[in-house]
């Protein structure tokens, strides 16, 4: 089975995965109210999100630059950028895959290694991490009125975390599992240093750990930061923008556009292509505690994913497209200098 055929049918599985999670969450949905509440929408505002949206992207692309330049290179703002709007448009194909490729595409276009490059994504991922669950400590101290009616709404959710908090014996063997794993590693260590396998994955993770360390030796420590919190300020005013754009939300406040936020950012960890679904959703009961209506919520979901989606397509398309037109020209007036 190649490469290409894998993809194709891993796309088509994830696909199928988002369209049913859609399906099951528009199927009981009258959509004359839907066509009703997006005729009367204020589109201005939808318009304002998406500029939000492409500034979040800049800054996301110049702070990876941030972390590149320790390692010894300068890589121009426009492949940067190009490769996370690749990435954006990866994931929406194949979730969890924009990683890799926006990897891929800045090492063939500025020749930085590949482990390295994870390296400084593996810090950025970190940071978002962090960032995500501040936000999500922010909104359980002061919305925590909505996780208990999530819980009320949704039982399921409720029943999901206790079998997660009573699965004790699972984690306990898969703990055991690693710690003979490693043991098996230590006793036969001097023989698996002799394997060329152990010298490619030593190369591997050594170049992965300089990437990392790339967060030690920035220079512009306060940049990194400042770009770090934009972003996030840039996709939580995303949502809140919209809530604007209907009658039924422009009088709810920046908390509760906080926690839709917040959900929605964990709708969208659901492996399902761009959050299809489970996005859609997670804002739906969220929105609803605050007395939206199913509706009216669902309306709202619906004009924030698919704008925000379209965008991200979009842009993605045309940096394929221009990418390699961009870069041809810069390789040929290097040749030519």
């Amino acid at each position: 089975m190649n490469k290409r055929f894998k993809n194709i049918i891993k796309f088509l599985l994830f696909f199928s995965v988002g369209i049913f999670i859609f399906w099951w969450v528009y199927k009981d949905q009258d959509w004359s109210e839907i066509k009703d509440a997006l005729l009367k929408a204020d589109y201005t505002w939808i318009w304002v999100s998406l500029i939000l949206g492409i500034l979040s992207h800049v800054s996301r692309a110049l702070r990876w630059n941030i972390l590149i330049k320790p390692l010894g290179y300068k890589p121009r703002f426009i492949n940067s950028f190009f490769s996370v709007m690749i990435m954006y448009l990866s994931n929406i194909l194949i979730p969890r895959s924009g990683e890799v490729i926006r990897c891929g595409v800045m090492n063939r276009t500025e020749n930085v290694p590949f482990t390295k490059l994870l390296g400084t994504v593996f810090i950025e991922r970190i940071i978002d991490f962090i960032l995500l669950f501040i936000l999500l400590a922010v909104v359980l101290f002061t919305q925590f009125h909505v996780v208990t009616g999530l819980m009320e709404n949704n039982p399921g959710i409720e029943q999901n975390i206790k079998q997660i908090l009573s699965s004790t014996p699972i984690l306990i063997g898969i703990v055991i599992f690693f710690v003979f794993l490693i043991f098996l590693i230590y006793i036969f260590r001097s023989k698996l240093k002799k394997t060329k396998l152990y010298s490619k994955l030593k190369d591997i993770i050594l170049n992965f750990l300089e990437g990392v360390k790339s967060i030690l030796k920035m220079e512009h420590k306060f940049m990194f930061i400042a770009h770090s919190v934009f972003i996030w300020v840039m996709y939580f005013l995303m949502i809140y923008i919209v809530f604007w754009s209907f009658e039924f939300t422009e009088h709810l406040t920046l908390l509760t556009g906080l926690t839709v936020f917040v959900m929605s950012a964990f709708g969208m960890v659901f492996p399902s292509p761009g959050g299809v679904g489970s996005w859609h959703f997670a804002v739906r009961i969220t929105l609803m505690v605050y007395g939206v209506s199913k509706s009216d919520a669902n309306a709202f979901a619906l004009a924030s994913h698919e704008s925000m989606t379209l965008m991200m397509i979009i842009l993605g398309v045309l940096s394929v497209i221009l990418l390699p037109v961009l870069n041809k020209g810069e390789k040929e007036n290097t040749e030519k200098g």
